[in-house]
């Protein structure tokens, strides 16, 4: 079992940063993805970042060069720096961890609201 707690999230200008980040409740070094993934109002959840235990990372086509996902493996934290902000990037924010054992195990955080807008 394993709990996310994200935080980070608000309101900000369009051209605005912010850095969200996803705590773990327990070491994330053998954790295989850990990732964000985002709701728009209206939409369905697409992923957003991902990085696997290793550090390989893949974004969506509309995050990149924007987007940088990082791991701290001594904190059991994931970031999700987002720069250039635009209102398309408005969403709920959700971190997602995958471990494969016996089965996948999927666990989610709560999310947190992003909203860009004047």
């Amino acid at each position: 079992q394993v709990q996310l707690v994200e935080s980070g999230g608000g309101l900000v200008q369009p051209g605005g940063s912010l850095r969200l980040s996803c705590a773990a409740s327990r070491s994330i070094f053998s954790i295989n993805y850990m990732g964000w993934y985002r709701q728009a109002p209206g939409k369905e959840r697409e992923l957003v970042a991902r990085i696997t235990s290793a550090g390989s990372t893949n974004y969506a086509d509309s995050v990149k060069g924007r987007f940088t996902i990082s791991r701290d493996n001594a904190k059991n934290t994931v970031y999700l720096q987002m720069n250039s902000l635009t209102p398309e990037d408005t969403g709920v924010y959700s971190c997602n961890c995958e471990i494969l054992g016996d089965k996948l195990y999927d666990y989610w955080g709560q999310g947190t609201q992003v909203t860009v807008s004047l």
